[in-house]
């Protein structure tokens, strides 16, 4: 049977519908890389919210980066609208798109939009257990004719940070309160990186979040998300809850150590680069700052 890849022509557009958010959009692109390894000469967008676009600045693998709005979409004039996001806005842009082929997942609302439904990723990759989000995301890719193979880490680009100390950055907050490790804890492990071992303690938070707790350190708060790229590549370790720059930093290929709250492990563990999860069934709040130090240590073989 002939597969989607198989119907587009040599230079084909590709609208991949994204629009959030920045965990999602990090753990998209071993897709894209996957899709554009196999067929390099389609012209491939992104649309995506303005403020998590910079997740694909600089990415070779995506020749546009598109406004969430039906006149960006269509004008594109792609051939295959993918929605990788799923709800009623990115619905109502993929049929903006006008675009012969709509592909969507299986479970995903409003079938009778899509022309092609992509299974379970279990059923594409013939596996018998909960899958990882890039996982998920790849089954899509393979499910249209690209070849199954390893999954690539994710993929960020940024401009070189010009620290010259050592430095870990350190993410205290996180969407909801059930995966958030205390301040506290955090102000104590900072005290530790910066007097044991000398490692600068960089804190980051969004503008709606505050970082006056930690003072005493270089704290950067909502600042932009080129910024943080830059922040997050060149640190020598991240430390923070599950939340969108710790996927960020298992990007750029940075050591990750995640306090693990409420989310599903399985689905959303640091992606493909050295990491240490710690957890607790008493929930994030009792996990221990020397668990936390003792974490620092299993990257000793390649020193912070």
């Amino acid at each position: 049977m002939t597969n989607v890849l198989d119907r587009l022509p040599s230079g084909a557009r590709v609208a991949i519908i994204r629009l959030r958010s920045l965990g999602d959009c990090v753990l998209t692109t071993p897709a894209l890389r996957l899709l554009k390894q196999a067929r390099p000469d389609l012209q491939i967008a992104v649309v995506v919210e303005d403020r998590f676009a910079p997740v694909f600045t600089g990415n070779p693998d995506i020749d546009q980066i598109l406004a969430p709005n039906a006149g960006a979409v269509s004008r594109f004039r792609p051939r295959l609208a993918l929605n990788v996001h799923g709800g009623a806005t990115s619905v109502r842009l993929m049929l903006a798109a006008a675009a012969g082929l709509r592909a969507g997942f299986g479970h995903f609302r409003f079938q009778p939009m899509y022309n092609v439904r992509i299974p379970q990723a279990q059923e594409i990759l013939n596996l018998d257990r909960k899958v990882h989000t890039a996982e998920h995301l790849a089954s899509a890719m393979f499910y249209m004719g690209v070849p199954q193979t390893e999954i690539p880490r994710a993929q960020l680009f940024a401009t070189t940070c010009s620290r010259t100390r050592p430095y870990a950055v350190l993410h205290p907050y996180a969407s909801e309160a059930g995966k958030i490790w205390p301040r506290e804890n955090f102000l104590a492990l900072a005290r530790h990186l910066d007097r044991e071992l000398g490692v600068e303690p960089l804190f980051i938070a969004g503008a709606n979040e505050d970082l006056s707790a930690f003072g005493e350190y270089t704290c950067f708060q909502g600042a932009p998300l080129e910024e943080m790229k830059s922040l997050i590549s060149g640190a020598a370790l991240f430390i923070g809850n599950d939340s969108g720059p710790a996927h960020m930093a298992a990007a750029f290929g940075r050591p990750v150590i995640v306090l693990w709250g409420s989310s599903d492990l399985d689905n959303w563990r640091p992606w493909r680069t050295e990491n240490v999860v710690l957890a607790s069934p008493s929930g994030i709040h009792s996990i221990e700052v020397s668990e936390v130090a003792d974490a620092i240590g299993t990257f000793a073989r390649q020193p912070v």
